[in-house]
């Protein structure tokens, strides 16, 4: 199967998918409510006690990172769904690429998030959110933030393989979801955590992605909250590069392993 039948493939497929979100609208509405219901009540029930203007500006980093990681959802439920209903296995009796059905979901799902960062950094713009860098910065920022939802998706896309079912991919899509963005810098200083959760949440890819947010987007750390420290949080943005590209090697891996696995079944 050659590289460039592997791209026609996907890409067909990618268009399906996006064409099934044009025919069910619904099915997007929570990737756009999620960060206006993130943005307003953190910036406004949180945001007066903790520093006002420069912590809404703050929390827009972690709202970034949070959003796109929780769009992970909706890769494993969309290609849950398929699985459950039978449309791959009418994929698999067609003369293409494997990884297409897997490669086509992921990136189509990419579209979800560009439109929840859209919604987001609307958002963002009515609390008082600026974008304080130079526009190659922002436009780094938006790309290391997409490149972060895409290898979220492979796991979405890993999940969903393992759960086989809807129920069950809606219960295993969600339920790591929220440790993993809130043991993180998203929204307070991680030197104000206890041990150990502050080494966990100093090396957690989501920290990372709102500190090089930050950084990209000219949104420094309040001054009355603790300065980021430690060596993810001084090399922000190598450190997400880096932890983008494993997550998307090991779970492009082990989602095509689980495909292969279930295909023969």
């Amino acid at each position: 199967m050659s590289i460039a039948q592997m791209t026609r493939d996907s890409s067909a497929l990618a268009w399906r998918n996006l064409l099934n979100i044009r025919r069910t609208p619904g099915s997007i509405f929570a990737s756009i409510l999620q960060p206006i219901m993130f943005v307003l009540l953190l910036g406004y029930v949180f945001g007066g006690s903790l520093g006002g203007d420069a912590y809404r500006e703050f929390i827009m980093g972690g709202i970034f990172a949070q959003t796109v990681t929780f769009n992970a959802s909706f890769t494993t439920i969309g290609l849950a769904n398929d699985l459950q209903k039978g449309v791959v296995d009418r994929f698999r009796s067609l003369p293409m690429s494997r990884i297409a059905v897997l490669l086509g979901r992921t990136t189509s799902d990419l579209a979800t998030s560009v439109i929840s960062l859209t919604v987001t950094s609307l958002c963002g713009l009515l609390i008082g959110w600026r974008i304080r860098g130079g526009l190659l910065d922002a436009l780094a920022g938006y790309g290391l933030i997409l490149l972060f939802a895409f290898a979220m998706s492979w796991v979405g896309a890993y999940i969903a393989l393992v759960a086989r079912s809807v129920e069950v991919a809606q219960s295993l899509g969600l339920i790591w979801l929220f440790p993993a963005t809130f043991i993180s810098s998203g929204f307070v200083s991680v030197t104000a955590m206890p041990q150990p959760l502050a080494t966990i949440a100093e090396w957690n890819p989501i920290t990372s992605l709102a500190n090089a947010g930050r950084e990209l987007f000219g949104n420094p750390t309040p001054a009355a909250l603790p300065q980021p420290q430690g060596w993810p949080a001084e090399h922000a943005i190598l450190y997400t590069v880096l932890c983008s590209i494993g997550i998307i090697a090991i779970f492009l891996t082990l989602a095509v392993s689980r495909y292969r696995r279930v295909a023969t079944r």
